[in-house]
């Protein structure tokens, strides 16, 4: 399949290779504007392929200098080559033959960052999705699979170090200052996991015994004099491969595992065979310079790539369309690993407060696709959050419907049956079919359906008869290319709650499977009763979050408020403290649009401060409680006409309220949720300092004088305090003298330091207000900010669209006419990068009037812009249709 020519790719029209390649001989002579590129690739016709079929060969950008057929050069009237590829013909029919290209490239000019790059004197590749064919001509699909031999040429001064796939053959000086390393993979593997780092780089080392025995060497690469903040991230290394030993059962394959970190990077990390290369951001890291969030990410991201070991290397993908096979399941076991790791439920919280803030909307707007699409024209733009945190949710779903043990049994069944394979979703449900004996037929449009499913509920409690019915209807709703949706198999979780707070068991139901307390809604409306209940009971939906799903169900405060005090399932706590909070959000938008005044329920303000004051509880699940929905979120609640502006306003005298009748509940948490002793990354620390630091921010909002977070800024001895402190200063009081001293110390402290100054520059994109535009217009002129670095455009431009909703929606139009320019400008030279902010933009059409028509305008002047990348244009495309 050729996906990189702008033509739209179909699922329908999949076939196998007409030719299957079985060796991969590569060596690279380094050299930052003229890298040599030797491939050897061996090859045989399938047995059903006629004997007048040539050769294609993948190829992007490529100067080939030399073509050879078993070591005779091949006649040019046998060979095409073409802008994206290079076609052989007049091939032998049956024996195997070995194809010699020799192809030269320029790494210092690839800004696009795929394929081989040099960047800060390292050279590095990406070759995920399809960068492999701006190294060398090839078969660059994922269902190609071969052993790979490398052999890596580079002058010995400057790139000391040659790094590959696989285990380390040996290497040797050439006596011309040059010097040369082989490395071989004995795992068949595809193009996109190949990896080739070469450079200058520091190293730390450890080691890891396996459930074998055997003994496996590990290393992290890092630039010179960050060595010591990359110990964690081996401790988080050495934690998930325990981790998976133990859970799913996998042990490492190799002898050795390497992690390399650069700092420009396109993606987070890329989990090549044996050598992932990493984003330094998730590597880097010590209490000066990261925030709690940031040694969480790291060790996600770690365990996150180390997972893919298993679920996407030895088993990959047979296609992209199979995407969602890799990226979801992983992420569902570095999801299970951090809730092992930390606290179950707080993860949970952060896993669904992401899900609804980026892939609902995604589901709800004109970039909305299936878990498994059906066509696409740009493959990049489909590493989205429907294929990773919505693919996650559907393998959780499998396990919940499945139960613990039959799951297990079915991965284990994968993992025996499929490795070494390039399969299909098919596959890979199959096997939870085959081990449960249970029909998946109608749970697999979780893959195939686009759309979040809408559940109505309604519950009706009859006293004389002790018989609680429950009115249960779903529909999931028209995305672009598919109008008729049929019903979805729906897990709910469901609890039932008494009056004092004891639980009614729900083993048992009429009108519907029951398997504990998940109840199987199949059916597009279902009635469902539970006799013998002695008295009204009050009904927690969706437990654990157990189906994406947006739930509509009428419910008073005070049944909310029981929820909130005697739940079991902390996330039903929270989901129902979260659910007042936003019934009070949204009015307030509504009163503030209206001129109306701005009031917040007592009860819903008394629900909050009296989780908030639990001690029974942990300290990060009551910071949790008190981080109220977000202004997107509460824009996504409303759905259609929103006024960033009124959201804003409402949201802010909330908060407000809150603050001024817990003052003194405040108070007593910053004052006592001090964390004791040298700073600790661990869950618990970190917990302390979150409450903490959710006090502050309200307590100076009750204050509302910016001297308490000035104390906190100057007392603080970690990142985690340091940036929130500057984050209260900056978006509380923007313009007094206290932030912009606190901005300049801040600024010279860390001047040095890319990751940390990437904080700097996100605090100020994210200030709100409609100056924010000249804000970050003055922060591009600044001279640490560049182009080049794509974690230096996300943390100001991309903060900017993302996060920022009244300064990136001015009524004016100016913050959508801005981006334009930037994604104008930020194509040509890295497609990703641009195509991934331009997505900030997806729910343009749920603006008021007046903003909608600023956006399209500014979508349409990218569309008219001249040369876009396929990447950009996929996606305006995408954005002005649907």
């Amino acid at each position: 399949m050729r996906t990189d020519t702008g033509e739209i790719i179909h699922l329908e029209d999949y076939r196998q290779t007409d030719f299957v390649l079985e060796r991969v001989d590569l060596t690279f002579e380094l050299d930052p504007t003229e890298t040599k590129v030797e491939a050897r690739l061996i090859f045989h016709r399938r047995e059903d392929v006629a004997s007048d079929v040539p050769l294609f060969l993948n190829g992007d950008d490529l100067k080939m200098t030399g073509l050879m057929l078993d070591q005779e050069e091949i006649a040019a009237a046998d060979f095409d080559v073409a802008k994206h590829g290079l076609t052989i013909r007049d091939l032998p029919a049956t024996a195997p033959f070995e194809i010699t290209i020799t192809t030269e490239i320029n790494p210092q000019a690839n800004t696009q960052l795929m394929g081989l790059y040099r960047t800060n004197n390292v050279y590095c590749t990406q070759c995920e999705a399809e960068g492999f064919r701006r190294i060398t001509y090839f078969p660059d699909r994922p269902d190609v699979l071969a052993v790979y031999t490398v052999n890596i040429i580079a002058d010995k001064e400057t790139a000391p170090l040659l790094l590959s796939n696989g285990n380390y053959l040996g290497g040797a000086s050439m006596g011309d200052g040059r010097h040369f390393a082989a490395w071989f993979d004995p795992h068949p593997k595809p193009s996109y996991l190949f990896a080739l780092v070469a450079g200058d780089l520091g190293v730390i080392e450890d080691t890891f015994a396996t459930l074998s025995g055997r003994e496996v060497t590990l290393k992290i690469y890092v630039e010179h004099g960050k060595e010591a903040r990359a110990t964690y991230a081996m401790d988080a290394l050495k934690r998930s491969m325990k981790w998976d030993e133990e859970r799913f059962g996998r042990e490492y394959d190799l002898d050795i595992f390497m992690i390399v970190a650069v700092s420009d990077f396109n993606m987070g990390a890329m989990e090549n065979k044996g050598l992932n290369v990493f984003n330094d951001k998730y590597v880097l890291a010590d209490p000066e310079t990261a925030t709690d969030a940031d040694y969480a990410n790291i060790e996600a991201i770690i365990a996150h790539e180390y997972f893919h070991n298993w679920t996407g290397n030895r088993i990959t993908c047979r296609d992209w369309f199979q995407l969602c096979l890799k990226e979801g399941l992983t992420v569902y076991r570095d999801h299970e690993f951090s809730a092992d790791q930390r606290s179950r439920a707080v993860k949970r919280i952060a896993e669904v407060r992401h899900l609804k803030a980026e892939q609902f909307p995604e589901d709800a707007g004109p970039l909305a696709h299936p878990v498994r699409p059906t066509k696409y024209r740009e493959i990049n733009n489909f590493y989205t959050t429907t294929v990773y945190e919505k693919g996650s949710e559907v393998t959780r779903m499998i396990a919940t419907v499945l139960g613990a043990d039959l799951f297990k049994r079915g991965m284990d069944l994968y993992f025996d049956r499929h490795d070494g394979q390039a399969v299909t979703i098919e596959d890979f449900v199959a096997c939870f079919a085959e081990t449960s004996g249970r029909d998946l037929a109608q749970f697999s449009l979780w893959y195939h359906q686009a759309g979040t499913p809408l559940v109505t509920a309604a519950a009706a409690y009859d006293a004389a008869r002790q018989v609680l019915t429950l009115s249960l209807e779903q529909m999931v709703p028209p995305t672009p290319g598919q109008t008729a949706k049929e019903p979805m198999h729906i897990p709910l979780r469901i609890g039932l709650l008494l009056e004092d707070g004891s639980e009614v068991p729900v083993a048992a139901a009429n009108g519907a499977e029951m398997t504990g307390d998940v109840l199987h809604l199949v059916e597009r409306a279902q009635t469902v009763t539970f006799d013998n209940i002695a008295s009204r009971p009050v009904v927690s939906f969706n437990r654990s979050f157990s189906a994406p799903i947006n739930l509509q169900f009428e419910q008073s405060a005070a049944d909310r408020a029981l929820i909130a005090r005697h739940e079991t399932d902390l996330f039903a706590r929270w989901q129902a403290l979260n659910e007042l909070a936003m019934q009070e959000l949204v009015a307030a938008a509504k009163s503030a649009r209206a001129g109306d005044r701005i009031d917040c329920d007592l009860t819903v303000i008394d629900a909050l401060l009296t989780a908030a004051a639990d001690d029974t509880l942990e300290p990060a699940f009551r910071a949790q409680v008190l981080a109220l929905p977000g202004e997107a979120d509460v824009a996504r609640e409303i759905g259609t006409n929103n006024d960033p502006d009124a959201i804003h306003t409402g949201r802010q005298q909330i908060m407000a309220a809150i603050a001024e009748a817990g003052r003194d509940l405040f108070s007593t948490l910053v004052e006592t949720m001090v964390a004791t002793g040298s700073f600790s990354p661990d869950a618990a620390s970190a917990g302390r300092r979150a409450l903490r630091n959710s006090a502050l921010s309200y307590l100076v909002y009750a204050e509302n004088h910016p001297a308490r977070a000035v104390d906190a800024f100057k007392a603080a001895n970690n990142m985690t305090d340091l940036s929130q402190a500057l984050s209260v200063l900056a978006h509380r009081f923007a313009d007094a003298p206290e932030t912009k001293e606190a901005l300049a110390d801040f600024k010279e402290r860390f001047a040095d330091n890319a990751l940390v100054i990437d904080k700097w520059f996100s605090i100020q994109a994210a200030i709100p207000g409609a100056a924010a535009l000249d804000r970050v217009k003055s922060l591009m002129a600044d001279p640490l900010f560049t182009t080049s670095n794509p974690n230096r455009v996300r943390a100001l431009v991309g903060t900017f669209a993302f996060a920022n909703p009244t300064g990136f929606n001015r009524a004016d139009g100016e913050g959508y006419r801005f981006l334009a320019q930037q994604i104008l400008d930020i194509d040509p030279r890295n497609p990703q990068l641009a195509a991934r902010i331009l997505t900030s933009m997806r729910s343009w059409r749920s603006l008021e009037t007046t903003r909608a028509e600023h956006a399209r305008a500014a979508l349409r002047e990218i569309a008219n812009g001249t040369k876009l990348s396929t990447d950009i244009s996929d996606i305006v495309d995408r954005m002005l249709k649907a």
